[in-house]
């Protein structure tokens, strides 16, 4: 399973030893373990990328300003290292440069070597999505390269051991979105664990995938930041959803007419007309005088809500509506519910 992928971009041709570290969605330098980068580029090709790829590159600056063209990325193959406790899997791309995927440890990198180098000469020298000029260009080149290949590993290579042991053999991609602060990393982590933490308020800026194995079958739920920075990169994630989970944190109207727009502006999308979508309004616990025994108040706010946001013009697609609280565990058994249940409807 993919965890982490790292760039290495030398600063400039005249000084081979200095990299910008660029990884996701955490850093590869750790406490204790501050030389891992010299040992990546030497494990990779024992210096070669340091010590004589100032010619080459000196080769490409020539041949560029001759054509007064940028020259299509030089891709080399893939080299497996092992490095300490990391599974670490590098391509060379034009002598300057090296991008890493870490695995956990019983992965077979070479599974991934055709999807490596297919991705990555598809988003260099076909979409040309990354000129490695900007911060921003890089972060979302790693992004949308890392999801690519995380979901060729969970969809391709894990789909035959998953019908063996997985009840039903049932694989849900959960596609959880929603504007920043509404609940949903705390979602996350309580289903995975089991925990809140009521101390925790910094709001996720790093996409997180999270696998949770139940009867019905093995959800992976894939939690993208809010905050307005990220939301762009929603659409990167949203592709082959089983089904859409958006949050709401109804206890902050103020944030209303902001979450509707973002929610419409991403279940308008074409390609995901047909994917069932479940909506959860979430924090039920701060409302005033809030008992889930009593079902007539529920059912105003429900009916306030749908209207503010229009959820009568979903026609056409499975959709429900679910009150939550993470704190309170109010609703999350019905949530993976519901989950599945929606799943089965779209099937059948």
């Amino acid at each position: 399973m993919l965890s982490k992928i790292f760039l290495l971009k030398r600063k400039n041709s005249h000084d081979l030893n200095r990299f910008d570290i660029y990884s996701y969605p955490e850093d590869i330098v750790g406490k204790g373990n501050k030389d891992i980068v010299s040992k990546i580029i030497y494990g990779h090709d024992h210096g070669s990328l340091i010590e004589p790829c100032g010619e080459s590159i000196n080769k490409l600056d020539r041949f560029n300003v001759i054509n007064n063209s940028s020259n299509p990325f030089e891709i080399s193959s893939p080299i497996p290292q092992i490095i300490g406790d990391q599974n670490i899997y590098t391509i060379c791309i034009n002598s300057e440069m090296l991008i890493g995927l870490v695995f956990e440890k019983e992965d077979n990198p070479f599974d991934y070597k055709e999807i490596f180098e297919d991705l990555l000469n598809e988003l260099l020298n076909t979409e040309k999505s990354c000129s490695f000029d900007d911060e921003m260009e890089i972060e979302n080149f790693l992004i949308t390269l890392f999801i690519d290949i995380k979901r060729y590993g969970d969809e391709i290579l894990e789909k035959v051991s998953e019908t063996s042991f997985r009840p039903a053999g049932l694989f849900t991609k959960v596609f959880l979105f929603g504007i920043d602060e509404v609940g949903k990393s705390s979602l996350t982590r309580r289903l995975k664990t089991g925990q809140f933490n009521d101390n925790f308020f910094t709001p996720s800026k790093r996409f997180n995938i999270e696998y949770i194995q139940r009867e019905d079958g093995l959800l992976s739920i894939w939690d993208m930041p809010g905050q307005a920075l990220f939301r762009k990169k929603w659409l990167i994630g949203l592709q082959e959803s089983n089904v859409i989970v958006y949050m709401i944190d109804i206890a902050n109207q103020l944030r209303f007419e902001e979450s509707k727009k973002e929610f419409w502006d991403i279940i308008t999308r074409n390609g995901i007309k047909d994917t069932p979508l479940l909506i959860l309004g979430n924090k039920v616990d701060l409302i005033n005088n809030f008992n889930h025994d009593k079902k007539e108040p529920l059912e105003r706010t429900e009916k306030e809500i749908t209207e503010f946001f229009e959820f009568d013009k979903l026609a056409n697609r499975k959709w429900e509506f679910l009150f939550s609280s993470v704190k309170t565990s109010y609703n999350l058994e019905k949530l993976i519910n519901s989950i599945f249940a929606l799943i089965n409807l779209n099937n059948n």
